[in-house]
């Protein structure tokens, strides 16, 4: 049973600068609340014992609000003194992870799709790396994803607009040999890792047609005022 992950949550989130500013993206405030919080709540429902929380730009700032333990969730941190990547920051997070497999949840995005069922998906097919998918139509905001009829993923298309597909929703699960594939310390794990080992490692998807928001442009910012509640 996974009981650990990692968040991203070292964005600066320069494109809502002018709504949320001198603080890290994930801690935008959402009807008196950060960000960051709706997540933790998300996973405390899944029964998530410990996360790593990735931080770096105004990482004090998150420290002081959630310190080493929010709704009995144990709280580690990730400090970046440089910014890592994606890949980098993961990889230097995973020091703190003391199971093989871990959730990744990008510290911007809530896609509410069932941790339980993603688990079970995840160890059924013996995978190496779980996306959750979203299907969305009318989008260019971000790259679709395609899987073949046993869910693996077979291609990453480059943002460009979609009358309709399936996009990565931003929860994994990642098994932590798959970074023992690179000596980098600064990377991309979504060029570096997943898109450069497609064909070499079991990458699955697993689809979800559940809420989703990505909080890192103004408009959907906004929308999260209205969609989200504790």
């Amino acid at each position: 049973m996974i009981t650990q992950a990692i968040i991203l949550a070292g964005g600066l989130g320069t494109r809502l600068q002018k709504i949320v500013s001198d603080l890290p993206k994930p801690m935008a405030d959402i009807n008196g609340t950060p960000f960051l919080q709706y997540i933790f709540n998300y996973l405390k429902k899944y029964n998530i014992k410990k996360v790593i929380l990735s931080v770096g730009y105004k990482h004090e700032k998150i420290i002081e609000y959630f310190g080493n333990k929010y709704n009995n969730i144990t709280i580690e941190y990730a400090i970046e003194s440089d910014p890592l990547g994606t890949g980098g920051a993961i990889k230097f997070a995973i020091n703190k992870i003391n199971q093989d497999n871990f959730f990744l949840i990008n510290g911007d995005t809530f896609f509410d799709v069932n941790l339980k069922k993603i688990s079970d998906f995840y160890f059924k097919n013996n995978a190496d790396i779980l996306l959750s998918l979203k299907p969305l139509t009318n989008f260019d905001r971000y790259g679709a994803v395609e899987i073949d009829n046993d869910y693996n993923i077979i291609k990453f298309n480059e943002k460009k607009y979609q009358k309709q597909g399936l996009i990565n929703g931003g929860v994994y699960i990642i098994n932590k040999k798959i970074f023992d594939k690179t000596n980098k310390t600064k990377f991309s794990f979504e060029k570096d890792i997943m898109e450069k080992y497609l064909n070499n490692i079991k990458m699955i998807g697993f689809i979800s047609d559940t809420y989703f928001i990505d909080i890192g442009i103004p408009e959907d910012y906004k929308k999260a005022q209205t969609d989200l509640k504790l």
